[in-house]
């Protein structure tokens, strides 16, 4: 369905934006409720309480940053190590932010703190795809604060529900990488790329990042592969930019 059929669909009211929001995140979030379930499980399995994960997961709102913090978990706690890794596997929030910001512009700050704090990958790939697609048929204003927000909140609230699902079954579950619920990770993000796919041209930034990132996280130790993959996409893209 094209983004002017969806939007006419929708109807023109704030709750239909936001209904189309839930919408549009549906199918995304039925691919990130097994590794919410994984992350909780893990966490109960390191020695945190069920409280302990559910605050993590509210206040940080990041999964990649999570999953690393669980696996460095100890007790007690490296607590620097933890937020520095933590700060470099969410460095790449930075440039999602940079790139959402054009479409931020008209909105007060009011608005736009919370949309920042709710932005997560799947909500910054839905939210900028809409935009872009707003954009390209004529349809004003471009950013619709109540489509993402549908989005975001309801990739929140499930994050944190499902993460602590998961801590309360943990005991339960045992070793849960055996049941493979871990390449639901992969697998939503390779659906959110599938949506902001344009040419093999254009997909040549993302194909050195990926490279970058897998040499990086092969040779050399930590989550440096995440900032590596970051800045070498960007730059990347600088580099390239108009040859697509």
């Amino acid at each position: 369905m094209s983004i002017s059929r969806a939007v006419e669909t929708a109807g023109n009211g704030s709750e239909s934006e936001f209904r189309r929001g839930v919408a549009s995140c549906a199918p995304v979030l039925l691919g990130t409720i097994p590794y919410a379930l994984v992350l909780g499980a893990q966490a109960t399995q390191k020695g945190l309480s069920t409280v302990e994960l559910s605050v993590m997961t509210g206040l940080n709102f990041a999964g990649g940053s999570e999953f690393a913090a669980i696996q460095l978990w100890t007790s007690p706690p490296h607590i620097l190590l933890i937020v520095a890794i933590t700060f470099l596997v969410n460095s790449r929030h930075l440039l999602m932010g940079a790139a959402l910001a054009p479409f931020l512009r008209e909105l007060p700050r009011r608005k736009v703190f919370p949309a920042l704090f709710f932005m997560c990958d799947e909500s910054w790939a839905l939210g900028l795809t809409d935009a872009k697609q707003r954009a390209a048929v004529g349809i004003a204003p471009a950013f619709s604060p109540r489509y993402y927000m549908g989005a975001a909140l309801a990739m929140y609230l499930a994050w944190v529900s499902f993460t602590t699902l998961g801590a309360l079954l943990g005991p339960m579950l045992g070793d849960v990488g055996t049941f493979g619920f871990d390449m639901a990770f992969p697998a939503v993000f390779l659906v959110l790329m599938r949506g902001m796919w344009k040419s093999v041209a254009a997909a040549r930034p993302w194909l050195v990042s990926l490279v970058v990132a897998a040499l990086v996280y092969l040779f050399i130790p930590g989550a440096w592969y995440v900032a590596a993959g970051a800045v070498s996409g960007l730059l990347a893209a600088w580099l390239m930019a108009g040859d697509g």
